[in-house]
């Protein structure tokens, strides 16, 4: 029973490393997530102000300026979709074609985020639980150093792993609502565009 302890003991001690360092690379990430999630709130702000007007407003015979008002150099999600919609001879079964696609793709964006917001605290918990070993051994043999140490290292990767998952929670909750309207404003618009077609 000793031996089998000894070496689960080993096993553990064994992932501390590779989980600092998972750890840090989604710390990375996360970071990066950060500046890219900042620039698509600021390209979708600028496009709801342009464009929320005239696909709330939008008729058949409207489609044009709608068509106009699409930024031409933008190629984020919602406008390429949006331009492939206007652009393309239109009819029910491609414009659900077309949805489902960006559905799909919205998924894909969002799923850094799920990732980051789950595994953070995995990851946390799992170098939190395996540091606090050695510094229980430490407290009880007068190690006091070493206990200072390795609770540094508990602190560390919980804290790490937090903040991690906030960010991909924050991300995902707000990612997941762009999505949504997008998803809402794709599919008024192409009944727009397939009334007028079946009307022609």
């Amino acid at each position: 029973m000793e031996a089998i302890s000894k070496a689960l003991f080993w096993v553990a001690n064994s992932l501390l490393i590779p989980d600092i360092i998972i750890l840090l690379v989604l710390f990375g990430r996360s970071l990066l997530l950060i500046g890219s999630f900042y620039n698509q709130f600021m390209v979708k702000r600028r496009n709801e102000r342009e464009l929320k007007d005239k696909i709330k407003n939008l008729t058949p015979s409207s489609v044009d300026d709608l068509k106009n008002a699409v930024p031409e150099k933008d190629n984020s999600l919602f406008i390429k979709y949006l331009r492939d919609l206007l652009t393309t001879p239109q009819s029910e079964a491609y414009s659900d074609f077309l949805i489902s696609n960006f559905e799909n793709e919205a998924d894909k964006d969002t799923s850094l985020s799920k990732l980051l917001s789950k595994m953070g605290p995995i990851l946390g918990l799992i170098g939190t639980l395996i540091a606090m070993s050695p510094a229980l051994v430490g407290l009880s043999t007068g190690d006091i150093s070493g206990m200072a140490y390795n609770m540094q290292v508990v602190f560390a990767t919980t804290v790490v792993g937090l903040v991690v998952s906030a960010v991909g929670i924050i991300t995902l909750q707000f990612k997941n609502r762009w999505y949504a309207k997008d998803i809402n404003n794709l599919d008024y618009v192409s009944r727009v565009l397939t009334g007028k077609t079946q009307r022609l």
